[in-house]
């Protein structure tokens, strides 16, 4: 991530404190001819919060992800640690609600598409936004310190200990939704955020004060694991976002049905929430859906090797999720929606290298055992052929959860 050796204590020409806001303008300008969407200026310093995220880790709601939040805390209390001097956090914001034909039509027509597919947050459609707005955001930099000679610099993209979506309240860019996601009353929830760390001292933004959820709560009510808590308080052991990209492990059994067809991410919480009815679209290529399908065929995901698994996703957020993870998804959602012609390539899962995989395959073929004679009779076979010489405990336990 770009940051600049130039001194802070390099003597600002006076124009410059004269002239700010205008400075300020020419920032929003120039980061609008670059692709963001939106900007706002929050005071850098401890971010507000930090109690309730210290209270929501001591409660064990942060699942898999505990030991980064507990090992970076101290860093995220402290923009400082980032870029010293700092004094301004430039909030970024960038739309990216594409669109596909599978979006259209009734939920049945939606269903029927779906069948032996399985569903990927929207973000993690196209290409990684990773390196876009890296890019995006180290172009703005340098552009700040061309107009500001000796000013200093660091831009984060999900790269540093920054509690973006914090600041980007600060910096007025939404309000926290009953979902925990921010919420802009113009843009709806479909954004990435990206912060630019600055020591300029720039005039800041209010942060919205009104919760404009009301009583509303379709996003809570919508949620298949049970995953809130309470209204903003989010159980991330239970969140099929983190259950499909952060945990690579087996899925509790209680919480597989609820996984339904996602395979990585999960965008429930926010197709429900009525400020995304007009969320604004994006036609950025990295965002598109790549091969312009949004889901993916499961059968196929469980015939990918290691290699083919790195060859098929390169580029692209799924790969966060690992080859163990995803296949782990695709085997609990051919469970949950069973796909006759994705039989072969279930059974063949269930004799694959990795015990986690297996252990979710042996779970799916259970579940096809209420299926018609023929289909029954093989999930059978395949289940207690592999029970013969499994020797994994985790795998024969799962088998014979199966079977019994």
């Amino acid at each position: 991530m770009k940051m600049s050796t130039h001194s802070s204590a390099v003597n600002r020409p006076a124009a410059v404190d004269q002239g700010v806001s205008l400075l300020v303008e020419e920032l929003r300008q120039e980061s609008l001819r670059l692709g963001f969407s939106r900007l706002g200026v929050a005071p850098a310093g401890p971010p507000p919060r930090q109690d309730l995220v210290r209270r929501w880790l001591d409660q064990g709601f942060a699942g898999v992800v505990r030991q980064w939040f507990e090992r970076q805390e101290h860093l995220r209390a402290d923009p400082a640690k980032l870029l010293p001097g700092v004094r301004s956090m430039i909030m970024l914001a960038v739309d990216y609600a594409t669109t596909a034909d599978a979006d259209q039509g009734d939920t049945a027509d939606a269903d029927a598409a779906r069948q032996g597919r399985g569903r990927v947050a929207r973000y993690a459609w196209g290409d990684d936004y990773h390196d876009l707005l890296r890019s995006r955001v180290n172009m703005l930099a340098a552009w700040l310190e061309a107009r500001v000679p000796g000013c200093r610099t660091r831009g984060v993209v999900d790269s540093a200990p920054l509690a973006e979506r914090e600041f980007a309240w600060l910096a007025g860019l939404g309000w926290f939704g009953k979902n925990t996601m921010l919420i802009d009353p113009h843009a709806g929830s479909f954004f990435f955020l990206t912060a630019l760390l600055t020591d300029l001292e720039l005039p800041v933004d209010a942060p919205l004060q009104v919760d404009h959820c009301g009583s509303c709560t379709a996003c809570l009510e919508a949620c298949p694991t049970d995953a809130f808590v309470e209204p903003r308080v989010l159980d991330a052991s239970r969140c099929i976002s983190a259950l499909t990209i952060e945990d690579h492990g087996p899925i509790t059994a209680a919480l597989r049905p609820g996984m339904q067809d996602w395979i990585f991410g999960c965008d429930i919480c926010q197709e429900v929430c009525p400020w995304n009815r007009h969320a604004p679209g994006s036609s950025e290529p990295t965002f598109q859906p790549r091969q312009g399908t949004t889901t993916l065929s499961l059968a196929e995901l469980l015939q990918l090797d290691d290699a083919a698994f790195r060859r098929r996703f390169k580029g692209s957020p799924l790969l966060r999720a690992k080859r163990r993870g995803l296949l782990r998804s695709a085997a609990i959602a051919l469970g949950n929606q069973p796909h006759i012609p994705s039989f072969d390539a279930l059974a063949a899962a269930l004799a694959g290298e990795d015990p986690v995989v297996r252990g979710a395959a042996a779970w799916a073929l259970g579940r096809w055992r209420h299926l018609n004679d023929r289909v029954a009779e093989q999930a059978h076979a395949a289940l207690v052929a592999r029970l013969t010489f499994e020797d994994d405990a985790d795998v024969r336990t799962e088998i014979e959860r199966a079977l019994a």
